[in-house]
């Protein structure tokens, strides 16, 4: 599977594309197959996105976990404090990245 990701023009977010637009919630992330190169085109000529990528990921119960874990940091928050997760309330969400 792969998704998109890349950061919003006007904030620097982190963004992954849900489909019809940029999401940050890489939860949202929906598997672009073949179509990565066109929408990339498309959504960095519209100015909304800098630098979007494709990322190999994997479905995990549901939800698309980045295969790699610079992409996983990029998703879900640093892996050596918990507490700077972007889920901090989620116990579980240090597994998620490593």
């Amino acid at each position: 599977m792969n998704i998109l990701t890349g950061n919003d023009l006007k904030t620097g977010a982190v963004v992954w594309w849900d489909g019809n637009n940029w999401s940050l919630n890489i939860e949202d992330a929906v598997d672009v197959g073949d179509d990565a190169e066109a929408i990339m085109a498309r959504e960095e000529q519209s100015r909304r996105v800098n630098v979007p990528y494709a990322v190999a990921a994997t479905l995990t119960d549901g939800v698309p976990r980045p295969d790699h874990i610079k992409d996983r940091v990029r998703g879900l928050g640093p892996t050596v404090r918990p507490d700077l997760t972007l889920k901090p309330d989620d116990p579980s969400a240090i597994t998620e990245i490593i």
